[in-house]
């Protein structure tokens, strides 16, 4: 069974799209090609369980098991080693991205305080956008009585868009709430 979002794509999106751009070939119209969520834990060099905290936080987000990220260089000051892990990552892709763009959409974004749209500026001049999640409460998996410590998560949407205005198009399309 294929996701609303993803009906639609194939519907009224990409015909859209290839409308306005006139492309010569279908295979040119950009679409998402993958959704990768990455949460720092800076705290995990001194707590080692904030890491699993934020682990498990993010596969409930993601509904998939995220991997940990290591640092690449050792940094004194914040008593940092290399290969020491400091975050976790994982990139959606087919119907679970679907899925978690839906709810990013509908659910999660309607939902954070004093919310008057996201950045159109966040591209990054490939088509590629960029969104900074400043707690990770809006998602409605992770329980608000479970949480200790509030963190923040990036959410970056790879699209095969060629330049930003393609992707901004394609986004909403998609029904990004972008700020006016």
């Amino acid at each position: 069974m294929a996701n609303r979002l993803q009906e639609r794509y194939k519907q009224e999106i990409a015909p859209a799209l290839n409308k306005q751009f006139s492309y010569k070939s279908t295979m040119q119209t950009p679409k998402i090609d993958k959704i990768v969520l990455n949460m720092g834990v800076g705290d995990a060099t001194q707590n080692a369980k904030n890491l699993d905290e934020a682990v498990n936080e993010l596969a409930l987000i993601s509904g998939q098991h995220p991997m940990t990220t290591k640092a690449k260089k050792s940094i004194a000051n914040f008593r940092l080693r290399e290969g020491m892990p400091i975050g976790a990552k994982v990139t959606l892709r087919g119907e679970r991205m679907y899925d978690f763009l839906d709810k990013l959409i509908n659910v999660s974004l309607p939902r954070v305080r004093d919310f008057r749209g996201i950045s159109p500026k966040s591209f990054d001049g490939r088509g590629n956008y960029t969104l900074g999640v400043r707690e990770q409460l809006i998602f409605p998996e992770i329980d608000y009585d479970q949480v200790n410590h509030v963190r923040g998560l990036d959410v970056v949407i790879v699209t095969t868009a060629q330049t930003d205005e393609e992707g901004l198009a394609l986004l909403k399309q998609f029904g990004m709430p972008f700020a006016k």
